[in-house]
């Protein structure tokens, strides 16, 4: 399989359901108290991208999409328009939102990643598919410049700066982003409800892991 470099197309995206899913295994004791564990360090995403009606040109881009994905083959972005943004959804993108290093003075490279806080716990997640253009970076509240003080590899989600942040120095960034998925079916199937409109009833998508 191989991952492609596409987003679906945010318009067939709008309004899909969806979101993360853990998976936690419990056994019940005798005593009636639990044991409880999980096999997954991360999350995982899934989605349903079944639209009620829709214009025949939105299905072709549909089918047209899933064809060239050869199914559940190859991978492709997806945009959560629940979760696709580093700032809360009232704020506009900064370099400041998300500290996601501390700079140790030779480290130049650092994944990007989103910190998910409440009460005393925080759980970091990787973040992959940034979007293009939209990354933006600071070091102790100092904004950086693209290409000059940092370049940022979209495939991957790695930042990398000209010169290695200062021990102790927060490494902070800002951005957009998408999910990698797959479909997770090998079937589509369309009911033309008109001779301009017809229905999706179900098309399930999946994170992968990269």
């Amino acid at each position: 399989m191989a991952f492609h470099e596409i987003r679906f197309p945010a318009q067939l995206s709008f309004g899909a359901l969806g979101g993360p899913e853990r998976r936690t295994e419990i056994v019940e004791l005798a005593n009636g108290f639990e044991e409880r564990n999980t096999p997954w360090q991360a999350s995982r995403r899934r989605y349903d991208a079944g639209t009620g009606l829709r214009a025949l040109d939105d299905l072709e881009v549909m089918i047209a999409f899933f064809e060239a994905r050869q199914g559940m083959l190859h991978g492709f972005r997806w945009k959560d328009w629940g979760d696709y943004r580093s700032a809360p959804a009232s704020s506009p993108i900064s370099p400041f939102d998300q500290v996601i290093a501390i700079g140790d003075g030779q480290t130049r490279s650092f994944q990007l990643r989103k910190a998910y806080a409440s009460g005393a716990q925080t759980y970091f997640r990787d973040i992959l598919k940034p979007v293009a253009g939209t990354v933006v970076a600071g070091l102790r509240a100092d904004e950086k410049i693209a290409g000059i003080d940092f370049e940022v590899d979209v495939t991957t989600g790695v930042i990398t700066f000209e010169r290695a942040p200062d021990v102790g120095a927060e490494v902070q960034a800002g951005y957009e982003f998408d999910v990698p998925v797959r479909f997770d079916t090998d079937l589509i199937q369309i009911s033309v409800a008109s001779f301009r409109a017809g229905q999706l009833p179900k098309v399930p998508v999946v994170e992968v892991r990269l």
